[in-house]
């Protein structure tokens, strides 16, 4: 047998098995996250939450993304233990991959295990979107608890984990658009990039109205009226159309007596009317649908090369097709509908992501195609027929696009906001109900999510007005 061919073989097992004990599933090498998931997103778009959990694979993005899901899932089905425990051990596999020395040689051999097969090969790093939703997550499973105080260390947390995040990405971004002028390839992959679909100016970090409105109502809730009205502020710059929103910012700037805030909020939203003090207020969060799930893409990548021949290869890359949002519609409350106004759009945040980190995976998936082409030629240049045509079969099955992402949040998430009398209220959609019991002077947060046919959710009394 020829020597040539027997080395070309051990190097692509030595790779496939580098790889697959960093990552601890091989599977990523001729599949895709989003096709590994896909039996379980259509679950959970049914509503079938159980079965959803059921055939989620196993430990196929590693702890991050795994407790993640595992964490999201198990909060649907209503056992909290094991949603709060999936989400504290992706949150304590965050911080390993943060704070350990060592990732930094780990990573390095999962960088060159995915020269020669995929991204898929790289330790999974949350998207900054990510980070926010897994300590909100948190929050809700404390505030399901009735624990203030641990459901507000989370929200400071996700503040500062997202503040981090957004100048790590910055310099990410730096440091691809330096090594794609050092490596020649600046024109090729704007090329490449000026043909992505969605592609546009980048515009600034995407942030999470959701987070922001439960990081204020947190706060009024606890009586921080001053941190309360910065988050409230942070939600209505993200949804400056959400009169919900615009409501609990003037009820701030009134009690803050900020007088020039006032006027503004005033002269765009209309006057802020006082409800009677023998009102209590009712606060719903409704989380709707499912995110929808990157896909594969293929790209051209022409590259010149020194002996003046222009040859094209062919890249694998994730993006987000457009796709109609299908939403559940309006709840009833006591016999009469309820109007939830938007204040997330997580579909839209995660497409906004990608778009930001497509520079940096450009780069490393033109580097790699020709590296991996590079090594079929010398395979071929040696008369090694077989292990050209092997080198060929293999750069062809590897070639996968990186689609890992949280796929079993929801698609949006929309607001109601009520001042009632106290009694009992109750919230129905589909034959369904959550009780959301009214005192005076008391805030009664829901929580809801609605999937398919299905709608699960709770109601916690929280602070005074």
């Amino acid at each position: 047998m020829n020597k040539l061919f027997l080395r070309t073989t051990c190097v692509f097992f030595c790779v496939y098995m580098l790889s697959g004990c960093a990552n601890l599933s091989g599977r990523g090498l001729f599949s895709h996250y989003s096709a590994s998931t896909s039996e379980s997103r259509a679950a959970l778009g049914q509503g079938q939450y159980q079965q959803a959990l059921d055939v989620l694979p196993d430990d196929i993005a590693g702890p991050i993304l795994d407790g993640m899901e595992k964490g999201r899932l198990n909060f649907l089905l209503r056992d909290y233990p094991e949603s709060l425990s999936a989400f504290q051990q992706s949150d304590l596999a965050v911080r390993v991959q943060e704070d350990a020395a060592e990732i930094q040689i780990s990573e390095g051999l999962n960088q060159a295990g995915s020269l020669f097969t995929n991204d898929n090969m790289i330790t999974y790093q949350a998207s900054d979107y990510e980070l926010g939703f897994l300590h909100l997550y948190l929050s809700l499973n404390y505030i399901q608890k009735h624990d203030l105080n641990a459901a507000l260390v989370e929200v400071r947390r996700a503040n500062r984990v997202q503040e981090a995040a957004k100048k790590r990405r910055e310099s990410e971004l730096a440091a691809a658009e330096e090594r794609m002028d050092s490596e020649g390839l600046s024109d090729n992959i704007g090329a490449v990039l000026s043909r992505y679909p969605g592609a546009g100016k980048t515009l600034s970090a995407v942030q999470n109205g959701y987070l922001f409105y439960l990081s204020g109502m947190l706060y009024e809730a606890d009586g921080s009226l001053s941190d309360a009205y910065i988050d409230y502020k942070r939600a209505l710059a993200v949804a400056p159309d959400n009169d919900y929103v615009a409501q609990a910012v003037q009820r701030l700037a009134v009690r803050l007596d900020m007088k020039d805030d006032l006027q503004l909020l005033t002269r765009k939203y209309g006057p802020w009317q006082s409800p009677p003090s023998t009102t209590g207020r009712l606060i719903i969060l409704d989380e709707q649908g499912v995110v929808q799930a990157p896909e594969g893409w293929r790209a051209p990548l022409w590259v010149y090369q020194s002996n003046g021949q222009n040859v094209l290869y062919n890249m694998a890359l994730p993006h987000y097709p457009p796709r109609p949002m299908v939403l559940p519609g309006p709840m009833v409350m006591d016999g009469r509908p309820l109007k939830a106004t938007p204040l997330a759009n997580v579909t839209q945040m995660a497409r906004q992501s990608l778009n930001e980190a497509m520079p940096a995976r450009v780069l490393r998936q033109a580097l790699r195609v020709i590296a991996k082409d590079q090594f079929r030629q010398a395979a071929a240049q040696n008369g090694d027929e077989l292990g050209n045509a092997l080198a060929n079969i293999f750069n062809t099955l590897t070639e996968q696009p990186d689609t890992r992402s949280w796929q079993s949040l929801p698609a949006q998430v929309a607001l109601y906001q009520e001042d009632l009398m106290p009694g009992s209220h109750l919230i129905q959609w589909q034959g369904q109900s959550v009780e959301a019991e009214i005192k005076q002077g008391r805030t009664t947060f829901v929580w809801v999510s609605r999937q398919g046919q299905t709608m699960n959710g709770w109601s916690v009394l929280l602070g005074g007005n």
